[in-house]
């Protein structure tokens, strides 16, 4: 995604706005009523020198008072023209602003939820939200007025330079000689603009996203009165923004001041001239007024185009970054020509001589020829010490990633040969870190099946005995719960993803410690929910309290990546091995076995 850190940067410039061009063509409606509303703006200014000369030259000269209120009369209907003209312009660019960031956020975001898991572990999440938020922002006024007020002025630009070589070439041919003066040193302070710019961004996005860390662990920070230190980690994280933000504002203070002097200098320089020449009689007072206010927009307008550049500059960092999030190609995907996953489903699984290391860790084997097969309708529980590989297991059956070596089967197909999505359908999960969002219990429950009804979503949660806890709410099953589900309680979040799970219906249920965050008298009535879910269906356990995979039909045991022990509760007791030592630590020692439990044995 984005540049890492041991990468040099790229060659910045303003192309990377091009990235906004298709969406463009989407509505053309709105670019060629913008596009007529600026030329007709434009015009209009253009015609109002024609009408100072003329009454300069006639008008006053000869005290023609019916010519004078003829001309201000013409002057005011192009200023209602110039008035409507802009007004439209203002509401076609913004339309079309507004337009187009929204397919860009909305694209952006579907990229973002397609990506690999790969992709989370080396990039913060608030990093990339910044990008969805702050630089289609920036984009946005980009397309919008910047835009609009950058093509406005490139019209008076090169039309008042027309007009003034009509008016008068002498003069305009020394206007022109200064203009390679003016360019050329500007392209240069731009390409600062655009460097700068880029580093403001990314610095501020790093800050939004230690933020958004913060915020979503605010508990976790005042439990350990952490306040402080949070604070002065994001004032710094803050100053350096603003650090690299007045580096990008000097830069172009800088631009726009040597610009102003330059453009305003020539004019005046000019001006001077030409004055010569009407006290020589060559030039009439009103043509040398026609000549200077032609300048002047001409001035002004590159001025202003010197602003706009530097404000296109800073877009351009935006839209890059947002052209590397829409150019990164998912590690995990379907293949060109999918295998059908077989039907009906069975629920069958094998690992065969499996070995992966997370990208992150590269030199860290988290599997080391793992194999075993689970066949349908079986129940397997999955135990060892912290470390082992086990929820690694779960990741690979998911396809978060692939095996650096081995293969991965379900059904007796290689699930690299599949569409992850066909995959995924025959998996439903309660994991032990449960996602809760920032919706109602029944959207929380209903997010496994989204076309499912209230009396579905309801006989979910009586299955996944969450339906009383529910009922109580101020709102029933249209309860807010929260960012995260902070109004719930451990367990009641444990219970609404157990009831996501049971209505999923899927064919392989993986369990997390499924019942970790609940009280004695609620993790008896779930694991006799989770009894009738577990019938006739494939289910991989990972537990934490041994206790809870006794009635599983086999239990593998890992230890660094492998499995070293295998077979029922009582046989693996029996051997005496890694197993019996883990059961007593939990079972021989009582209350404090219990709490060494997720010491001894962790997913």
């Amino acid at each position: 995604m984005a540049r890492q850190a041991n990468q040099p940067p790229a060659k910045k410039s303003i192309r990377p706005l091009v990235t906004v061009l298709p969406y463009m063509r989407r509505y053309r409606r709105f670019a060629i009523g913008a596009a007529i509303s600026l030329t007709i703006a434009a015009v209009t200014t253009l015609t109002l020198p024609l009408a100072v000369r003329r009454m300069i030259d006639h008008g006053f000269s000869s005290s023609d008072v019916a010519f004078i209120n003829t001309y201000f009369s013409m002057l005011m209907v192009l200023a209602i023209v110039l008035a409507l003209a802009s007004a439209a312009r203002y509401y076609f660019v913004i339309s079309l602003g507004e337009r187009i960031v929204a397919d860009l956020r909305r694209e952006v975001f579907a990229r973002v939820t397609e990506l690999s898991a790969a992709f989370f572990d080396v990039n913060q999440s608030g990093e990339i939200v910044s990008r969805l938020t702050a630089d289609t922002t920036q984009i946005k006024s980009a397309v919008g007025a910047t835009a609009s007020v950058a093509l406005r002025n490139l019209i008076l630009c090169l039309g008042a330079v027309a007009m003034m070589v009509y008016t008068s070439p002498k003069l305009s041919s020394l206007v022109l000689a200064a203009i390679p003066l003016i360019v050329f040193p500007l392209v240069g302070f731009g390409r600062s603009v655009r460097r700068r710019s880029r580093e403001a961004q990314d610095t501020l996005a790093a800050a939004s996203a230690y933020a958004g860390e913060a915020i979503a662990a605010t508990r976790t920070v005042q439990a350990f009165n952490g306040e402080e230190s949070a604070n002065r980690r994001f004032g710094t994280a803050v100053e350096d923004a603003y650090g690299a933000a007045r580096s990008a504002i000097r830069a172009r203070a800088a631009l726009t001041a040597f610009a102003i002097t330059m453009v305003f200098g020539s004019v005046v320089a000019v001006l001077w001239f030409g004055a010569r020449d009407v006290l020589d009689g060559t030039l009439s007072a009103g043509t040398l007024s026609q000549f200077l206010l032609y300048s002047v927009f001409a001035a002004g307008s590159l001025g202003a185009l010197s602003e706009v550049w530097g404000e296109l500059s800073q877009a351009a960092g935006a839209a890059q970054r947002l052209r590397e999030l829409l150019a990164e190609v998912p590690q995990i995907r379907a293949p060109e020509h999918p295998v059908a996953m077989p039907t009906p489903a069975r629920g069958a699984i094998a690992f065969a001589d499996v070995h992966f290391a997370y990208p992150a860790r590269p030199d860290y084997k988290s599997l080391k020829g793992l194999s075993f097969a689970v066949e349908p309708g079986e129940t397997v529980a999955i135990v060892g010490p912290s470390g082992a590989g086990k929820s690694t297991v779960f990741s690979m059956l998911l396809r978060y990633y692939d095996p650096t070596k081995g293969s991965v089967l379900v059904d007796g197909t290689d699930i690299r040969a599949a569409d992850p999505k066909d995959l995924r359908e025959r998996f439903a999960i309660v994991p032990q870190d449960v996602t809760i969002f920032a919706a109602s219990v029944h959207d929380n429950i209903a997010f496994s099946a989204p076309n499912a009804s209230r009396e579905t979503v309801v006989s979910a949660a009586i299955a996944a005995q969450a339906d009383e806890f529910i009922t109580r709410l101020d709102r029933g099953y249209d309860t807010l719960v929260g960012e995260r589900g902070v109004t719930l309680s451990g367990g009641q979040r444990q219970r609404i993803a157990i009831a996501r799970a049971i209505l999923r219906n899927a064919p392989i249920l993986l369990l997390d410690e499924a019942t970790s965050a609940l009280d004695a008298e609620s993790e008896k009535l779930v694991q006799k929910a989770l009894d009738g879910l577990m019938q006739e269906r494939t289910t991989l356990v990972i537990a934490h309290r041994l206790a809870t995979v006794l009635k599983a039909d086999r239990i593998l045991v890992m230890e660094n990546g492998r499995i070293v022990e295998e077979g029922t509760h009582a046989s693996l007791i029996h051997q005496g091995g890694l197993y019996a030592k883990l059961a007593r630590l939990q079972f021989d020692h009582g209350a404090e076995g219990l709490f060494r439990r997720n010491s001894a044995i962790d997913a």
